[in-house]
């Protein structure tokens, strides 16, 4: 372990206004929260000193233009301490004002309570649950490295306009996060060299002093991960931060973390290392013995002078210059590489390549295919047009059918494995479902990467956080959730997913799709790639399916419709329904076959298949309406799932044909026999159904 506790002030010019800015910085956050009447002051007090430094004098950014090809990344993983990244933003320029300051954690401002993406220039990704920070930005590192791999090969590492530094600022509590561990692990293991981490060893979270819950030495489990370890026994001692974060930034064969040991609260006379300034404003008395102490005016709040503002809002100047000076070489670059630039700047603009969708495969009639299979076969034709899909599994790649054939593995050359390289298309998350999830979120807001990753729908559950924050964020990342009901069989109850479908429906702005065949797999696939605006969730049988003939004079729908989430696949024979199947996945085949039992009866019956409800609720009134008359009350669902949400669509007089409980180890026939999920009950429950609705027809009648 490398210690530094050095002061070089040859490496470093801190002035006496850099020194003052950081205590306005610190001024600022304890009048913030007191104004709010909540939030986190303590943690922004101690980091004012690496937040400053790091905005003012590591970090190569532009203010100015915000989304500069060539910045670096900052995350602030401690999320709860917004107001540090607020300040920052506000004192280099990115446009925040001071009110926008004193409105922290309010209604309709510009500073919510955690930093949220798309909401606030200068925020790169929505952080506060703890440790999605960190592995967020460890899919930041992965896409650099690819960005580079793919542009850039053959240049040396500085010499490339794409390489870049990721910079996090994590907490105690981020360090005792599961994912986390996952992804530093993962980190380590891909030996990324562009991804700094800066350790806020403060001791003290919401319960107190963190040796009630946690008492492991971090850099040494870092070290065992494969990064490069410092600590700085000082977090105001600015010139060894500096040291240990520009020996950070120079090893370029690993990840680095630098833990710095910081007074909480510093320097509030009796709040400082205290629990309650972790979570709570200090109060007015306490803020005025503080500033005070800090020799700024105790009668003053948001109080900045002229000139701390102006000093460090240099760092403008300074952004427009590092941008002048990275501009040559990119200039260069694009003249020397027009086919890579032309491509870079397609992707940049987030546009799909000409003609792509024509290698969308369309599967013949006749044959049972499982849906994961038909997925993994688009996969394959969609990653030879468009080379920015690409993703990978938690270790699942025979599973999911994820696995793009012929290319290689993401990863360092100097790791051994064969075909590996930083420019592979298939990434091996390991079983690291949580840094999985997150990763993908930083590769997504990255930019360049149509990225999708896989494991068993029923470990969605490990993922929920990462999925929840896509979804808040509007990250177009896709998971490929194969084994998606009891239908995978002899694995059992653990694996069999059951309340997930619509425990993941019930996430707003994430996209559910569960296609009941190979050809609808293929269509959602086209449907996803051309949004970008939204997660997507593929629900994919292990089990085969059968593959519906949707050849003109068919009886069959075509599957373009998949696109508008639900759709007629087989009307009545009639035209005229007087009973709904809606189904979805592999339950679609029950719901025909019970067709073709009602019809026999003289029941005329339409089946709906409702691959994606998000997207059928998008549609307009009028064709939802067509596909599912309100004059037709007596329908049915047909779901391997909990029947949860689809009341919805049922109504007073529907039936739900559903699973309840937790499955069992057997065979998926079995299972399906055992359970219910028949024609033969589907078409009791039909009966039901009708009955019901002639019942209360009846009783309309008779009133």
């Amino acid at each position: 372990m490398v210690t530094s506790t050095t002061k070089s002030s040859d490496t470093l010019e801190w002035t006496d206004l850099d020194r003052k800015a950081v205590d306005v910085c610190r001024a600022l956050a304890m009048d913030a929260v007191e104004k709010a009447g909540s939030g986190h002051p303590g943690t922004a007090m101690s980091l004012a000193p690496a937040a400053y430094l790091l905005f003012q004098r590591l970090l190569r950014h532009d203010p100015s233009d915000p989304t500069w090809l060539g910045r670096d990344r900052f995350v602030l993983s401690a999320g709860h301490s917004s107001i540090t990244l607020y300040t920052q933003l506000y004192m280099s320029g990115y446009g925040l004002t001071l009110d926008d300051l004193a409105h922290l954690r309010q209604w309709d401002s510009l500073t919510p309570g955690h930093p949220e993406h798309g909401h606030t220039v200068g925020v790169e990704t929505t952080t506060g649950p703890l440790g999605q920070g960190i592995a967020t930005a460890v899919g930041f590192a992965i896409a650099s490295y690819r960005d580079r791999a793919t542009y850039d090969p053959e240049a040396a590492h500085g010499e490339s306009p794409f390489d870049n530094t990721i910079w996090v600022i994590a907490s105690d509590g981020d360090m005792e996060e599961g994912v986390q561990a996952e992804a530093a692990s993962l980190a380590g293991h891909l030996r990324l060299g562009n991804l700094v981490v800066l350790y806020d060893d403060n001791h003290i979270s919401i319960d107190g002093d963190t040796d009630v819950a946690f008492s492991e030495d971090v850099l040494a489990r870092y070290a065992s991960y494969g990064w490069h370890v410092q600590r700085v026994e000082d977090a105001e001692d600015v010139q060894a931060l500096h040291a240990a974060l520009t020996a950070a930034q120079a090893e370029t064969g690993r990840p680095s973390i630098v833990a710095s040991r910081s007074i909480i609260a510093w320097p509030a006379p009796n709040a400082q290392n205290t629990a309650k300034s972790h979570g709570s404003a200090l109060g007015a008395a306490e803020i005025a013995a503080t500033k005070q102490v800090l020799g700024l005016d105790p009668e003053k709040s948001f109080d900045v002078p002229d000139e701390v503002l102006e000093h460090s809002r240099e760092v403008v100047a300074r952004g427009r210059a590092a941008h002048a000076e990275w501009e040559p070489a990119y200039l260069a670059w694009r003249e020397r590489e027009p086919e890579r630039a032309a491509e870079l700047d397609r992707v940049t603009a987030r546009r799909l390549p000409s003609g792509w969708a024509d290698a969308v495969p369309s599967f013949p009639a006749g044959k049972d295919v499982a849906t994961r299979k038909a997925s993994g076969d688009t996969i394959n034709a969609l990653a030879g047009v468009v080379p920015e899909f690409w993703g990978g599994s938690a270790d699942l790649h025979e599973s999911n059918l994820t696995l793009v054939h012929g290319a290689q593995s993401f990863g360092s050359p100097e790791s051994g494995a064969a075909n590996v390289s930083y420019a592979g298309r298939n990434l091996h998350f390991g079983i690291r479902e949580h840094a999985m999830g997150a990763a993908m979120n930083g590769l997504a807001l990255y930019g360049g990467s149509r990225v999708y990753g896989g494991t068993f729908l029923v470990f969605s559950d490990y993922m929920r956080g990462s999925v929840r924050l896509a979804a808040l964020m509007k990250a177009p990342v896709t998971y490929v959730w194969t084994h998606d009901s009891i239908g995978l069989g002899e694995d059992g109850p653990t694996h069999q997913p059951i309340e997930h479908l619509w425990s993941l429906r019930a996430i707003p702005g994430l996209n559910v799709v569960r296609p009941g065949d190979a050809n609808e797999t293929a269509i959602a696939w086209r449907t996803i790639l051309e949004r970008d605006d939204a997660p997507h969730a593929l629900a994919l049988s292990r089990q085969g399916m059968p593959t519906y003939d949707r050849a003109p004079g068919s009886p069959f729908a075509s599957a373009e419709d998949t696109a508008k989430g639900a759709y007629v696949l087989r009307d009545a024979s009639n035209g005229q329904p007087e009973v709904l199947l809606l189904a979805t996945g592999s339950e679609v085949q029950i719901a025909v076959a019970a067709q073709d039992l009602l019809e026999e009866q003289g029941v005329p019956t339409r089946v709906v298949s409702a691959p994606c409800l998000e997207w059928f609720e998008e549609q307009d009134e009028s064709y939802k309406q067509t596909v599912l008359p309100p004059a037709v009350r007596s329908r049915v669902s047909v779901e391997a799932g909990i029947a949860q949400g689809w009341w919805r669509y049922l109504g007073d007089t529907g039936e739900a044909v559903s699973i309840e409980h937790f499955g069992a180890s057997a065979s998926y026939k079995v299972l399906y026999e055992q359970f219910g999920f028949t024609a033969e009950r589907v078409v009791a429950a039909a009966q039901a159904s009708i009955a019901k609705t002639a019942h209360i027809k009846g009783s309309t009648t008779g009133n």
